[in-house]
């Protein structure tokens, strides 16, 4: 009976394979028959299904320091608080490892979340109270976008893209930032940058032979989504010297030397601003990149996310967009520039809201770009609905204008003051020194650590970067990424420490920062 019931399981397995017609009862006489009965034999053990060896391999190369080791224990200290207050020298956790504004006190911007709210419950638009609790032009843009979603359905699919008319408001802001004209056809909108970023990656990487260029230090999306889509990350330093500066030269010799090892480089990605290093692009620097694209034939990833952020004065956002067209490129350079409403003076991260503007494809390679798009439908109707908001925020005349700008420039005010006090704080700790972030939201500085704590790293085989946050997240509760999780020179170490908390705990912040530093150089000092 036993015997009758296996033969049975085998023939229904071989049926479900679609191989009924070349089944053979007998397992050493057919090939195929015998790996089923293998497979079977397998199935019926008591392991599971999915083991840590079975994965894909891809997943397991694949790492996201920003939400990597330190941040699992800054989560269980924080667990520890909550149940057990007064457990460790601190009273909270301040997440300094990754930009979330509003997670952090940033409060949103009204303007955006009145028209959200409204276009996510239209039927409140004709009640007579609405009038008393929504500006004006709030309401108007409401009805505006409305208008523009087939049906009103805000809780529908859009078309893969996203909504035609979101996507040609979009159009409309980066023909007014840049002075040269964008094309609806040319946006896709997504949750977000990094899927965008994922998706180049799924059209680019064919195999390991494909490589992609990537700044170091770099944000750890570009390299966890290189080695998820199965390809090899060629890496270019910047120098901290020079204020984290991007010099071409270095770019051609570690292109010239991934070619001359049988990689074949699909694309330069450049973050603008630098991410987690602060840089702002000079344009005399960004006509290099482009013109280094354009003659060794590489995409241009254009990680554009930080453009609001600007806290110096001497420096200014200019989108690649722009430089290519003052250089006379239209459809000879092949860029792709992405954008989120997660940054910014914004900071809408739990929206996730963002867009990609791909221009310099053929008309095939689009519909493939396209097909990609499709097979997750689309992006989230409300972070459509942000994106559009961000690139077309309320302009003068309008009843908002005013307290818009107000909240915009009282925001992007403040992260300039953090980001001046963190710098000046690390720049006064002994064996530290930092470069000045021109932009986006992190400071990257330098630790220069005793020989000591280098070893007592090793012996617990961590880096020493790593170890030196641990010691600080378990002194302070202050959670800072270590640097190797960003890629960095060899035999140098830093930290990545956002400028978000808010101001009024930055002098608090300074202060445990200190005085941790001071007695880990002690116990350390060589």
């Amino acid at each position: 009976m036993r015997r009758f019931a296996a033969e049975r399981t085998r023939k229904l397995l071989f049926s479900s394979l679609g191989f009924a017609s070349s089944y053979s009862s007998s397992p050493s006489s057919n090939p195929i028959s015998a790996a089923a009965a293998a497979a079977a034999a397998m199935a019926s053990t008591t392991s599971p299904p999915v083991t840590y060896e079975s994965i894909n391999p891809k997943v397991k190369k694949c790492e996201y320091a920003v939400r990597g080791e330190i941040v699992t224990q800054a989560q269980r200290l924080q667990q520890e608080l909550q149940e057990n207050p007064g457990s460790h020298p601190f009273d909270e956790i301040l997440y300094c490892n990754i930009g979330n504004p509003q997670s952090l006190g940033q409060q949103p911007v009204t303007f955006f979340r009145e028209v959200l709210s409204l276009c996510n419950h239209p039927a409140i638009l004709d009640r007579d109270e609405t009038h008393g609790l929504f500006s004006s032009d709030a309401i108007s843009r409401a009805w505006e976008i409305l208008d523009l979603i087939p049906g009103r359905a805000t809780g529908a699919y859009s078309h893969s893209q996203g909504v035609k008319g979101l996507r040609e408001a979009i159009a409309a802001g980066i023909t007014a930032r840049d002075g040269f004209p964008a094309k609806a056809d040319d946006i896709f909108l997504t949750d977000g940058a990094s899927p965008a970023v994922h998706m180049m990656m799924q059209l680019l990487i064919r195999s390991e032979q494909d490589g992609i260029l990537c700044p170091i230090p770099q944000y750890p999306l570009y390299s966890a989504s290189i080695a998820l889509h199965g390809g090899s990350l060629v890496p270019y330093y910047l120098d901290e010297a020079t204020g984290w500066g991007l010099e071409i030269f270095e770019v051609k010799r570690q292109l010239e030397d991934a070619r001359s090892k049988g990689i074949i480089v699909r694309a330069l990605v450049v973050i603008n601003p630098g991410n987690p290093t602060g840089q702002v692009l000079s344009e005399a620097n960004q006509r290099e990149i482009v013109e280094f694209c354009k003659k060794e034939g590489l995409v241009l990833l254009a990680d554009e996310v930080y453009q609001e952020n600007i806290y110096v004065e001497n420096k200014q956002f200019n989108s690649f967009k722009k430089i290519s067209r003052m250089m006379g490129y239209d459809e000879e350079l092949s860029l792709v520039s992405f954008q989120s409403v997660s940054k910014g003076y914004y900071g809408e991260c739990g929206k996730r809201g963002g867009y990609m503007e791909v221009i310099g494809f053929t008309p095939d390679v689009r519909e493939q770009i396209y097909k990609v798009a499709s097979v997750n439908l689309c992006s989230n109707i409300p972070g459509q609905i942000l994106a559009s908001l961000v690139m077309n925020p309320p302009k003068v005349g309008d009843e908002s204008y005013e307290s818009f700008i107000a909240e915009k420039e009282g925001i992007l005010q403040s992260l300039a003051r953090r980001a001046q006090a963190l710098e000046d704080a690390f720049n006064s700790l002994e064996g530290v020194t930092c470069n000045k972030a021109e932009g986006a939201m992190y400071l990257f500085p330098r630790l220069r650590l005793p020989q000591k704590a280098i070893d007592a790293a090793k012996s617990v085989n961590t880096a020493p970067d790593g170890f030196y946050a641990r010691r600080l997240l378990e002194a302070t509760g202050i959670v800072v990424v270590p640097g190797s999780g960003f890629g960095q020179v060899p035999g140098t170490w830093h930290i990545r420490c956002t400028i978000l908390p808010p101001e009024d705990k930055i002098p608090a912040i300074i202060s445990r920062l200190k005085a941790f530093h001071e007695t880990f150089m002690n116990e350390f000092r060589d």
